[in-house]
């Protein structure tokens, strides 16, 4: 049974059995399938997933180091809880075989994905 986001496609699940590794990895290292990847657009998906997680890693460490008090006891507890809840949801995304979008930053794109052939 496939899931709705997964196309019956030929082409389409070669890419994703193919690439479903660095998908997952993708999530752990963003820039992985732009060096191992870079025609998947599965894995190309999946790393501008990995990087917008990075983004948003970075963006709460530093104000919640920054932030006396309120950040060391709020923000950077539940602001890392956040990313390691979104981490493990974009990693069974990837292994399920799906393009779902991680919920706040997952509408956001960066890293292109090549074309459909």
């Amino acid at each position: 049974m496939d899931s709705p986001n997964v196309k019956n496609n030929g082409g389409v699940a070669k890419d994703i059995e193919d690439n479903k590794v660095i998908a997952i990895l993708a999530y752990l290292v963003f820039f992985l399938p732009l060096l191992a990847a870079k025609d998947s657009r599965f894995a190309m998906y999946h790393g501008n997933q990995g990087f917008l997680l990075f983004l948003l890693l970075l963006a709460v460490n530093i104000v919640g180091t920054v932030v006396p008090i309120l950040g060391w006891l709020i923000i950077l507890p539940i602001g890392n809880l956040l990313i390691l809840a979104l981490l493990i949801m974009g990693i069974i995304n990837a292994s399920k075989g799906e393009e779902k979008s991680l919920p706040i930053i997952g509408k956001y794109t960066i890293i292109k994905p090549p074309e459909s052939q």
